[in-house]
């Protein structure tokens, strides 16, 4: 599946006027202001129905409209035309070939690059969690409820263990839904562990090549690997949990941990090598979805080439080149090297200049 082209109306300062995309690297240039961003973040919104960048949904609407829309015409994909719109009343709506999106399966996968992303290095353990958890359901859909489902048994006993500090239920009646929760963490975890360790050597080479360092992912959890024990320590902390009135153990605490040289990139890294380390775990997302089959994701990657050097510049086109479909932003086109088109874009309007032979 790929975008072969994209339709905003009413969306931030992007003309309503349809722009085709191809494969292989698209580059749109342009002075900074122009609409580069946004239009990235309306093919973003095509996909997904939401905003890669934060902030308020409202914010997204030009001014003086009361909605805003995106159309993208989908490729090889189970429909044709994948709507995203949303009204100044909050009313969202994402249909494919007019009915609504019942699968991420039946879109194309997208992984983005923008400054505010910088948080899956830099930002709490959380960020990592969520992101590792959707990068799970794209390897193995087939296991993506995993985080929902132990999100649910942990709701579940969260309630039980403030119900019995209120005195509102016994103890003993916790003994069960600690049983639950281990069931419903063990293959969560797992899968965690098996999606970071296909990150690993990818993780570190690109870093290495991209200017990082010696660099390394690792899942570092704080539970037991079988339920049973996992359990077991459930019941030993519980005087613990009903005293703060919520579950202080397990993989909703734990971290995936980007390093270099064995110190926290989180706390250690420079802004440069934060940067780099994202690209770097976008690229080995990419290659392990490739690696089982899976069709790599459109890439987004906004102003990605500002602080990389003509050989990482090169070594970034080559990784993009193989397969697939990306999407990059620069001021100068000649920022990105290796391209199959280039699209000018100004004051909202884009122009494609350029098309390889």
């Amino acid at each position: 599946m790929r975008v072969g082209g994209v339709e905003p109306c009413g969306f931030r300062n992007l003309a309503d006027s349809a722009t085709e995309l191809s494969d292989g690297i698209t580059v749109f240039h342009g002075p900074n202001g122009a609409g580069k961003t946004n239009l990235l973040e309306a093919i973003y919104f095509g996909l997904v129905a939401h905003s890669c960048r934060g902030g308020r949904a409202g914010d997204m609407i030009r001014h003086g409209e009361d909605s805003g829309r995106v159309e993208l015409n989908l490729e090889g994909a189970p429909g044709r035309v994948l709507l995203s719109s949303l009204d100044r009343g909050g009313e969202r709506r994402h249909l494919l070939d007019g009915r609504p999106l019942s699968s991420a399966l039946e879109r194309p996968l997208v992984s983005v690059f923008l400054p505010e992303r910088l948080q899956l290095v830099k930002g709490p353990p959380a960020h990592r969690r969520a992101h590792l958890d959707r990068l799970i359901a794209a390897l193995w859909p087939a296991r993506g409820d995993l985080h929902q489902r132990f999100g649910r048994a942990l709701a579940q006993r969260n309630a039980l263990v403030a119900r019995v500090r209120g005195g509102h239920a016994s103890s003993a009646s916790l003994g069960a839904w600690d049983e639950e929760l281990a069931r419903a963490a063990e293959p969560l975890v797992k899968a965690r562990e098996q999606a970071v360790e296909m990150l690993r050597a990818p993780f570190a080479g690109l870093a290495e090549r991209l200017g990082v360092g010696s660099a390394e992912i690792s899942y570092r959890s704080r539970v037991a690997a079988d339920a049973s024990a996992f359990a077991a320590e459930l019941a030993e902390r519980r005087t613990g949990d009903l005293g703060r009135g919520y579950t202080g153990h397990g993989p909703q605490l734990d971290e995936v941990a980007l390093e270099r040289e064995g110190r926290s990139l989180r706390r250690f890294g420079s802004q440069g090598q934060q940067r780099a380390a994202l690209l770097a775990l976008l690229l080995a997302e990419r290659q392990a979805l490739i690696d089982l089959g899976r069709p790599p994701p459109l890439m987004l990657l906004d102003d990605v080439m500002s602080e990389l050097d003509a050989e990482r510049r090169g070594l970034l086109c080559a990784a993009l080149s193989d397969s697939g479909q990306a999407l990059l932003t620069a001021t100068d086109a000649d920022q990105v090297p290796v391209r199959e088109r280039a699209i000018a874009v100004a004051n909202g309007r884009s122009t494609t200049l350029a098309v390889a032979a």
